[in-house]
């Protein structure tokens, strides 16, 4: 029996494309997903305690295999093995590197956490490409991390696709800290709203069917969140005129979309706002932008999208803080009723703005929703936006550029991105940067400042910066976590709905008193 299952498990995926005639047997049974970690300083593997009480039921059959069929299993590796046990006919068996590595300084993140997200989520997709429909996962020592490895792993977009991914239903294996699980998996379902939102042709996803994707979800859910869809009239009313400038070019109605969750026993609280850039598509408008890569403007709603996904994630959580998302949604498109370079605008303030570009049209939404937003009185306002192109050549995808006047707001940002290990950094507000866009030729602002190649996204936090009095508050620019390659292992390719998981465990810290 040992050497027909180490048989088995040195055919790697040879022998998977073996079973590829019998996987409906496969896909009625459960999979199950166990995780090891290295020896310090020596060959061999140290079994998380689940996978230590699934090898005591195996007889020592899985030590016995993972002795004999090669080398350690290094971290973010994997391992099949068949034939193990009667409930479970496939056993992925994942690399966790070293054990209580915790937080690392030098990477701003917990290591631990972040090896754990990423091998459940390997081992997980193995599973499902066995076309497993149900999954057992080992906690790992960490439940809700290991929920966010496997929900966030096994995310597809393929909703206008004819063949589609294998639907997999995870739990977790044993009962170690099921709570921890919920809450990774709420987690986890908030940054996958995000991503649904985001990777959405734009064809699809304008600015009505958005807020109505946001409706639905509220309603299905039966959350305690109160949504208000204002119209046309209501931003004309509001005096948006940079906002209504960027909208103007398309066909489709620009629309406001307002969430109120009050989740704290004190009516009294000061809410957190959260507002995000929901430009639908964005072409450029008359500075039009080239045509390569232009589909992946379908997700310049990025920050509209993770932070309504934010609000509708702390109310699932019924986090005990008061937050309201604005979302200011529309498309910037050229036509003859388009913005065009050099024209002068009036924002909600009073201030004119002299839009010397066109394709920098999300500041001027924001600049709107960001003066609406301080007549709700919030404690703190954090905006979220794929605003600059500058972003992602500053810090490439590692971490979210932050800009902000409150030090007590970054260290509370900076803490929980460390948690959840979706990264912030801070970026400068110099002085230096304001000058630059208050020197403008025609009216008080000018849209890209006088030097426009030259840090762009800090010019453009200091455009933001000019209609913002609250003395807590954070840009977050997230041009160059939008998307994912490969750089994060448990995402996958595609649209990414980061800092979601970030924003909401920055709520959940301000609601436990931080």
């Amino acid at each position: 029996m040992t050497m027909l299952l180490l048989r088995r498990c040195l055919s790697g995926k040879n022998y998977c494309r073996r079973f590829s005639t019998t996987q409906s047997h496969f896909s009625d049974r459960k999979g199950l997903v166990l995780g090891v970690f290295e020896k310090e300083g020596e060959e061999g593997h140290h079994l998380t305690e689940t996978a230590a009480g699934f090898d005591q039921s195996t007889s020592g059959k899985l030590s016995e295999l993972l002795k004999i069929s090669g080398p350690s299993l290094k971290k973010g590796k994997s391992r099949l093995f068949y034939g193990l046990h009667e409930d479970f006919p496939c056993v992925a068996v994942v690399g966790l590197g070293k054990a209580d590595t915790g937080v690392c300084g030098a990477e701003n993140w917990d290591t631990s956490k972040e090896n754990i997200r990423a091998a459940v989520s390997a081992g997980c997709r193995l599973l499902q490409d066995l076309e497993v429909k149900h999954v057992e996962v080992d906690g790992c020592g960490d439940a809700q991390s290991a929920a966010e490895g496997a929900a966030l792993g096994l995310f597809a977009y393929d909703q206008l696709k004819t063949k589609k991914k294998t639907k997999v239903t995870t739990k977790l294996h044993g009962s170690a800290d099921s709570t921890g699980w919920a809450k990774g998996v709420v987690y986890a379902e908030g940054q996958n709203l995000a991503r649904l939102l985001m990777e959405g042709p734009a064809n699809h996803i304008t600015p009505t069917t958005f807020a109505n994707i946001i409706e639905e979800k509220i309603s299905s859910s039966a959350q305690q969140v109160a949504i208000h869809k204002r119209s046309v009239a209501w931003i004309e009313e509001q005096q948006m005129g940079a906002f209504l400038s960027v909208a103007r070019g398309s066909e489709e109605p620009p629309l406001f979309l307002e969430l109120h969750y009050n989740g704290s026993p004190d009516n009294t609280q000061a809410p957190l706002l959260l507002v995000g850039k929901g430009i639908t598509f964005d072409s450029g408008g008359i500075s039009l932008k080239p045509s390569q890569s232009m589909d992946a403007m379908r997700a310049d709603m990025g920050g509209a999208a993770t932070v309504c996904a934010s609000v509708i994630t702390a109310a699932a959580l019924k986090l005990p803080v008061n937050l309201i998302g604005l979302a200011p949604l529309c498309e910037n498109m050229p036509s003859g009723k388009a913005t065009k370079p050099g024209d002068v605008v009036k924002a909600k303030n009073g201030k004119t703005i002299q839009v010397d570009n066109t394709d920098a049209e999300g500041r001027l939404i924001l600049a709107d929703a960001l003066c609406y937003g301080h007549t709700l009185n919030p404690k703190a306002i954090v905006n979220v936006a794929t605003l600059t192109g500058a972003m992602d050549v500053a810090l490439g995808s590692a971490a979210t550029g932050v800009f902000t006047n409150s030090d007590w707001l970054w260290e509370q940002l900076h803490k929980a991105s460390v948690v959840t290990g979706d990264r912030v950094w801070r970026m400068p507000l110099f002085q230096h940067y304001t000058r630059q866009v208050t020197d403008s030729q025609l009216a008080d602002l000018n849209n890209i400042g006088k030097y426009s190649r030259s840090g762009g996204a800090c010019t453009a936090a200091a455009f933001l910066r000019e209609f913002v009095t609250s003395p807590h508050w954070a840009h977050l620019d997230i041009a160059g976590v939008m998307s994912n390659k490969d750089e994060v292992p448990y995402l996958g390719k595609g649209m990414s709905g980061r800092p979601t998981r970030t924003l909401v465990e920055f709520a959940a810290g301000l609601a436990h008193g931080n």
